[in-house]
């Protein structure tokens, strides 16, 4: 009876209208970022090289619907041009490492191994951020990465192949790129919990692709020339551009509103759907240790993000630019529905400078 009580209870606590709603968001993003995936691969299995391309377009128009949105606005700058700058390169070669390795890898695999992220968000943060998890989380975050190492093997041929062409080098692409992603998202939510939200979406919009334009011109222009393109290929760019600019425009959203846990683990989800576009629109049949990786992989993320704070620790930037060695950690309230901030003193000399 005490179990049943506590179970009740527990459900109380947790299952609100609130969070509903950001389970909700957060299944909405997975399934934007699952079609984002899928428009990418299929540009690939059309020929296409050219994965700066593709992100150039989405960056433009974030760039020309929130920067109308700023314009309105008049209002100064909250972060220094340059540290967004900075957001906007490292997104820019996350998005160009990912959509590249479409090229040598399917469309499961890719997918999956976005969950590198996670390790390289918790390894980022403990360095420069001076973040501390649980040994169940690291435990859980080693978890996942057993599950990733079980793809890695499928790619290799022993579990029955893969669909890509180098597997393998596709795999190592998205582990890097899931670097600059992590970098991304540590920047990226920083500026969401304690700045503007259009700000940051125009400003990474603005300097994406500003740097996506040089790099163009610098790697893709033959690629673009030897193109021939096509109804299919121009729906497929379309279909990319649209996808990412909403994945773009509601990612920051929940980020504020459910923090990185939650959204690490709802963007889990979208591996599940891309296994279904491969199964009924790419008409292939997936390897028996791609399931086998994916339950691993939600084990190990499960015991990652109930066995901890996942804490959040970020620099106070103030209005004038100057920065301040005061941190903050994002920490569950005894409030059942709200979340407060509350400060932690630790000096972290200049982190910023």
């Amino acid at each position: 009876m005490n179990h049943v009580n506590a179970i009740r209870s527990w459900w109380t606590r947790h299952v609100t209208w609130k969070t509903l709603f950001v389970l909700l968001m957060g299944q909405l993003v997975s399934f934007v970022l699952a079609l984002t995936s899928f428009s990418s691969s299929l540009i690939a299995s059309l020929g296409v090289d050219a994965p700066i391309t593709q992100t150039t377009f989405t960056y433009l128009s974030l760039a020309i619907v929130f920067g109308a949105i700023l314009l309105v606005r008049r209002q100064k700058l909250l972060v220094p041009w340059y540290w967004y700058l900075l957001l906007g390169f490292v997104d820019v070669q996350g998005g160009f490492l990912v959509n590249k390795a479409y090229q040598f890898s399917s469309l499961t695999s890719v997918t999956l191994f976005d969950c590198w992220t996670i390790p390289w968000a918790i390894i980022l943060t403990y360095f420069l951020l001076g973040s501390r998890y649980s040994l169940w989380q690291y435990f859980g975050a080693v978890v996942s990465i057993g599950g990733l190492a079980l793809v890695l093997v499928s790619d290799s041929g022993v579990g029955g192949g893969s669909d890509g062409k180098k597997p393998v080098v596709g795999d190592v692409l998205v582990i890097a790129g899931t670097i600059f992603f992590a970098l991304s998202n540590v920047g990226e939510e920083f500026c969401c919990k304690k700045k503007d939200l259009v700000e940051v979406v125009t400003m990474i919009g603005v300097f994406g692709f500003l740097v996506s334009a040089v790099q163009l011109s610098i790697l893709e222009l033959k690629n673009l020339e030897k193109v021939a393109w096509s109804r299919d290929i121009v729906l497929a760019f379309v279909g990319f551009t649209a996808s990412s600019f909403l994945f773009s425009t509601l990612t920051p959203f929940v980020l504020k509103l459910s923090g990185a846990a939650m959204f690490n683990l709802s963007m889990l989800t979208s591996d599940m759907w891309a296994v279904v576009f491969r199964i009924f629109l790419y008409k292939q049949q997936v390897d028996w240790l791609y399931y086998i990786a994916f339950a691993v992989v939600v084990i190990g993320l499960v015991i990652y993000t109930t066995t901890g704070k996942d804490p959040v620790i970020v620099p106070l930037l103030q209005e004038d630019g100057n920065q301040h060695s005061t941190q903050y950690q994002l920490l569950p309230d005894t409030n059942e529905e709200q979340s407060t901030l509350r400060l932690v003193h630790s000096v972290k000399a200049n982190f910023l400078t």
